[in-house]
């Protein structure tokens, strides 16, 4: 034993362990009286048994009043009831069974309550040496009394050999079970504070992550709101200008105007109820959800030109498999790169999108002409490409360029996402 303390304290007692306590050294002092009472009248000890009450009414208080504070002073209750003990039954206190009793509670509390574990072991062993050794005296005592007495003790294994063998046996096996079963019950002790630490651990855990999905979800969901809204009411924007500047004198354009804006208004109408339907439905993919993919850039290259934003898509290589998940954000990105272009590049601003398929990544990359930011000021849609991207396994590459525009590029390993 290597510590003089444990790495770990078991829990302290509770207030009803400790009102236990007071209920159990008054049972045990009414069991040792009638005990007594009843071993007085049976002469446990013959002629020398003790008939004075009064000692046995103080050696019943003495040995057991102290458990009732067993689990406050565990060391100094022990060696207090081990001195009653001896001292009873070296007075010929006709009581026997119940003192045995408070005796192997009280090394048993020694054992589980006490958390220094080496002066636990000290104070034990130092009663059951103390026990032995008044055992061999009295055995010895007894072997060379003058009298012919008791047992026969003719032979090399009389009668009384045999009893007092016995004598010693019985109280090995009673201490040494005090012993194992109060470092037993210390272990057992410690094992179920950590269980119920760990069962802590593990809620508040919960509890956090739990939180951390509540987060992530509302983050989610204002990066969908704000891919869905920003793009359409941009274009919706665009085009209530030009069908403002061209009412008075082509009414026909002021008119086509107005239809693309209630197309875009029934797009992002659309839009939001899938979005609504999925938050709604508890697996998260409701039956008729459509979702966006990068067979929709073309759709959406050809949107942003007819909202006043020229738009091209190139698509370099051969198409190989992308992930549901990449194909929907690396379409929103291109979205959201392209909402931006329309609203920050300027009237004669164009874009051009480009697709490529690499043998382990996909790239998306748009480049818009326009005027030259002043800085880059990072707002919502930058923070949700960038999100995307992170959620994909991708880098996000985004900056003003010095000739003037902007360039979004996105790069997603495929081989690792696959994988994962």
């Amino acid at each position: 034993m290597s510590d003089t303390t444990s790495a770990r304290r078991r829990e302290r007692p509770s207030p009803s362990q400790l009102r236990n306590d007071v209920w159990l050294a008054l049972a045990l002092l009414l069991g040792a009286v009638l005990s007594a009472a009843l071993g007085s009248v049976a002469g446990f000890y013959g002629d020398d048994t003790s008939q004075d009450m009064r000692w046995v009414l103080l050696y019943s208080f003495g040995l057991t009043a102290p458990l009732a504070v067993r689990r406050r002073l565990p060391e100094l209750v022990a060696v207090a009831v081990a001195l009653v003990f001896f001292a009873g039954v070296t007075f010929r206190i006709p009581e026997v069974y119940v003192g045995n009793i408070a005796l192997f509670i009280a090394i048993y509390t020694v054992g589980a309550w006490v958390d220094s574990r080496r002066r636990a072991m000290y104070v034990r062993i130092g009663i059951i040496v103390g026990m032995f050794v008044w055992l061999l005296v009295t055995t010895f005592q007894s072997a060379t009394a003058p009298t012919d007495d008791g047992l026969s003790r003719e032979g090399l294994f009389s009668p009384f050999v045999a009893f007092m063998l016995i004598q010693f046996l019985i109280n090995a096996a009673f201490f040494g079970g005090a012993y194992y079963m109060g470092d037993r019950a210390y272990a057992a002790a410690l094992e179920r504070g950590a269980l119920e630490e760990r069962t802590r651990e593990l809620e508040n855990e919960r509890e956090v992550t739990a939180a951390q999905a509540v987060a992530l979800d509302r983050v989610r969901i204002a990066r969908e709101l704000h891919d869905v809204v920003a793009h359409h009411v941009s274009a919706m924007g665009v085009q209530a200008g030009a069908a403002r500047a061209v009412m008075d004198r082509d009414p026909e354009a002021a008119r086509g105007a107005l239809a693309g804006i209630e197309t875009s208004a029934r797009s992002a109408l659309e839009d939001l109820r899938h979005l609504l339907e999925t938050l709604r439905t508890p697996d998260g993919d409701p039956p008729n959800a459509s979702t966006v993919s990068l067979a929709g850039l073309a759709e959406l290259a050809a949107h942003a030109t007819e909202n006043g934003l020229p738009t091209t898509l190139t698509v370099v290589g051969e198409e190989t498999p992308v992930p549901d998940l990449v194909q929907v954000n690396l379409y929103r990105v291109a979205q959201e790169a392209l909402t931006n272009a329309r609203r920050h590049g300027g009237p004669d601003a164009a874009a051009d999108v480009r697709l490529r398929y690499d043998a382990d990544a996909v790239e998306l990359e748009v480049v818009n002409s326009g005027r030259v930011a002043p800085a880059l000021r990072p707002g919502l849609g930058l923070v949700g490409m960038r999100e995307r991207a992170a959620a994909s396994g991708g880098t996000l590459e985004a900056a003003p360029r010095a000739r003037g525009g902007f360039l979004v590029r996105l790069s997603v390993p495929l081989a690792e996402r696959v994988g994962a």
